[in-house]
């Protein structure tokens, strides 16, 4: 509550601070450039300003209370090209833009790496953007499963429900996870929980892909995700909508609702969801028992938008219960078991796998979030302080005689702040210098525990510059972190759990790179990154088991921290029918932290027993690595069949020790590489009530990972296979308005059994009737989708 207060309290502070300015506005009409008619709905948009306007039936739009200064703006309208640029604004303008047709939106502003908004083909490395229209139209079971549809990004799954973030062969702590600006900071270095994120409250997505250390300081190593959902309504307008959602194979609903508004800069949002679903299924194991889940969230925004900048306060709830899988089954019959283990095991009745009860072992996760997001102008400068406060309580049931008695309780408190004070441009020299970092208290509750009682704080400071030539941007920057982690000492009985520490760990990044455009359609990337990561208080001190890991662990406390060096290298060509993408990387990283089985005198597996179950315990350990992989894509439509899209895309990554771990070289979790192709018919004008209709076809290629980690039998090989997807939408207007959208896609149309490598779930029990080990993955899955927008006039 003290922390509520306290952000409140800034929340007004800032907004009486800022002195007010003349006010400047920006108006302008938008049309097609090949017809001249008006765009109804493009939107134009100051992405560091925070402020937005939608055309009007006659294609005229104006903004009001636009800072003076130096701006990137993008202009935008589905199945254009969006227009990127820049504009200096001191008075009142009026200024028209006429939009080029095409269903390969290549272009984009970007806020995530970078110090103020960019244009994504201005940034030495690989970023893509992922808008709301296309992960409506994408098929998948959450989020991170659709970001998944991009070269070189992968996911850790634990069914459905639990998904973390892969980039380039590296997850975990090694991704940052952000939120409206902030870090999310949850329990990331667990398998069985997602990203606390919801996802209907999600209106793009910007991805980095390689080491970002400068903005963001450790365990930015693979790269960062970030979720972006404070984007405020157009000036004199309040609209919203109303979002459902039906996947068949485990019977999910979703629902949520958005409403929004702003009138003479004071803006607001307010979202609701919640979301229910069964056990999925596949082919091989039915339906898979207590893989079942539901969540309820809810969050929004109250904010003051003016010519002095901007100051929004935003607020979040997450609340999710997610039954835990472990794959446990009758012997004789194969069937799985109910509450395995304990007095009141059973084989699963039919009555069992159609219920939405959670059965032991299951877990819930809260997370409630508070952040002050600002950005002032003073002068030619401009001043951003982001101040965030986040509590994330994660709560693990696993006692089938006492449902209610909480097994584990991590109480997690993060305060985090970032202050960026950009520097007057100077002959196309931008400079900016800033501070950021987090301090974190940990406190255990639960009855059993797996890591200490900690706290921990983080500072860093950092200068980043970029500097603009005529077909040119080169860029790069320095920074410097310092992170003291100090944990309590736990006794059990006379036993000793835990050994009190204090650690340090300091570190140097570096980054420097150049985008060059030789021509309008060609644009080349380098850049060479410096990163490192602490190590997580998981792998400094683990030493106990949880539900859904199937494995005890035993941290290391004399780990060091990780240290990469990155070579990227890009080439984009870009014309009206034709996109082609291709990037390359290296990554050196040393005393690369992992974890690898434990052998016994005898050198078989060494087990734990914990309350009658024996666990397989594993060990972190340090070792060199060496990434390195490739991510392509070509996008084609071809003239004169400009309704038609194909795309495929390619990626490939391949870590290895420098050093063999008991005989093997390979790096374990990589992602098996994968192909991507698509068949797309897509008819954007179409008539005056059925727009935007898109008909789509998908081959998904995964190939066999063969390369996995043998070492102590920690990884198996796993098989590859084709999944078919597919998927049909189309926007329905009235009088010039969309009243509905509709998106109804397939996933894996011929039911195949297939177990990805990255899913935990793979090395859950053996089904000894079958002799196939663990759970695989969801099969054939028909997703319906319905938004129902709204929208009119406040004045």
């Amino acid at each position: 509550m003290k922390s509520l207060i306290f952000l409140a309290a800034l929340f007004y502070c800032g907004i009486s601070w800022a002195q007010r300015k003349e006010i400047i506005t920006l108006s302008g009409s938008i049309n097609d450039a090949a017809t001249n008619s008006p765009l109804a709905g493009a939107s134009v948009y100051f992405t560091d300003a925070r402020i937005g306007a939608a055309a009007d039936s006659f294609g005229r739009f104006i903004l009001r209370n636009v800072p003076s200064g130096h701006h990137l703006i993008e202009i935008s309208h589905s199945g254009y090209i969006p227009i990127v640029t820049h504009i200096d604004l001191s008075l009142s303008t009026q200024k028209d833009f006429s939009l080029t047709p095409s269903i390969v939106e290549n272009k984009g502003v970007t806020v995530t790496g970078v110090t103020s908004a960019t244009s994504t083909r201005n940034i030495p490395v690989p970023v893509t953007l992922i808008r709301k229209t296309q992960l409506l139209q994408t098929p998948a079971t959450n989020i991170i499963d659709a970001l998944t549809r991009l070269p070189g990004i992968s996911q850790i799954s634990t069914g459905p429900a639990i998904s973390k973030p892969v980039i380039r062969g590296l997850g975990y702590n090694r991704v940052v996870v952000m939120n409206d600006g902030a870090r999310q900071e949850g329990q990331q270095w667990g398998d069985e929980h997602g990203i606390e994120i919801d996802e209907a409250s999600v209106s793009r997505v910007e991805i980095i892909k390689g080491p970002a250390s400068i903005m963001y300081g450790s365990d930015a190593l693979a790269g960062v995700i970030h979720f972006i959902t404070n984007v405020p309504a157009p000036d004199g307008i309040i609209k919203g909508n109303i979002f459902s959602s039906y996947q068949a194979n485990n019977k999910q609903v979703g629902l949520n609702g958005n409403i929004q508004g702003s009138q003479n800069g004071f803006n607001w949002n307010m979202y609701g969801s919640s979301k229910s679903a069964g056990d999925y299924k596949n082919s091989y194991d039915g339906q898979v028992l207590n893989s079942r889940f539901n969540e309820k969230n809810y969050g929004g925004y109250v904010g003051l938008n003016k010519s002095w900048g901007f100051s929004h306060l935003i607020f979040s709830s997450y609340n999710q219960n997610i039954g835990l899988v472990e794959g446990d089954r009758d012997s004789a019959t194969g069937k799985f078991l109910v509450n395995a283990g304990s007095s009141l095991e059973r084989i699963a009745a039919s009555k069992d796998l159609t219920g939405r009860n959670l059965f032991q072992p299951n877990q819930n996760v809260q997370h409630y979030k508070l952040m002050l997001d600002n950005s002032f102008v003073t002068g030619k400068s401009r001043l951003k302080l982001n101040l965030g406060f986040q509590h994330n309580l994660r709560k693990e049931f696993g006692n089938a005689e006492d449902p209610a008695e909480t097994a584990l309780f991590f109480d997690l408190k993060t305060w985090s702040y970032n202050l960026q004070w950009r520097l007057p441009e100077v002959k196309n020299f931008e400079t900016t210098i800033g501070v950021s970092g987090m301090s974190q208290v940990n406190k255990n509750k639960g009855v059993e525990v797996i890591i200490p009682e900690y706290r921990l704080f983080d500072a860093g400071g950092f200068v980043f510059m970029q500097k603009s030539f005529e077909k040119a941007i080169l860029s790069g920057g320095i920074r410097y972190d310092h992170r003291s982690v100090k944990a309590d000492d736990l006794l059990e009985g006379a036993a000793v759990k835990f050994r009190s520490f204090k650690k340090t760990f300091s570190n140097i990044s570096a980054s420097t790179g150049i985008s060059y455009q030789p021509t309008e359609a060609l644009t080349l990337k380098a850049n060479i990154a410096k990163g490192f990561r602490s190590p997580a208080l998981s792998e400094l001190a683990s030493n106990g088991a949880h539900e859904g890991t199937n494995r005890y662990e035993y941290g290391a406390v004399e780990l060091k921290s990780e240290k990469s060096l990155q070579f990227d290298a890009g080439a984009e060509l870009v014309y009206e029918h034709i996109s082609v993408s291709v990037s390359a990387f290296h990554n050196t990283i040393n005393d690369f932290i992992f974890y690898r089985r434990l052998e016994n005198t005898s050198g078989s597996d060494s087990l734990i027993s914990i309350g009658g179950e024996e666990l397989e315990a594993f060990q972190y350990n340090q070792n060199g690595v060496r990434l390195s992989g490739l991510e392509a894509s070509i996008d084609i439509h071809p003239h004169p069949l400009d309704w038609l899209h194909i795309n495929n895309s390619l990626s490939f990554v391949r870590g290895r020790f420098e050093q063999n771990v008991d005989g093997s070289n390979n790096l374990p979790m990589i992602p098996a590489a994968r192909y991507i192709g698509d068949l797309k018919a897509s008819f954007t004008a179409g008539k005056k009530t059925v727009r935007n209709f898109y008909v789509l076809a998908e081959i998904d290629k995964t190939f066999n990972q063969n390369r996995a980690f043998f070492g102590y039998n920690t990884e198996t090989l796993t098989r590859g296979y084709v999944l078919l997807n597919a998927g049909i939408g189309a926007d329905l207007f009235r009088k010039d308005r969309a009243v509905l959208n509709i998106h109804f896609t397939a996933n894996n149309l011929t039911d195949v059994a297939y177990q990805n490598h990255l899913s935990r779930l793979k090395y859950a029990a053996v089904n000894e009737v079958t002799g196939r080990r663990g759970v695989f993955n969801m099969g054939r899955n028909f997703s319906l989708k319905v938004n129902v927008p709204f929208s009119f006039s406040s004045k």
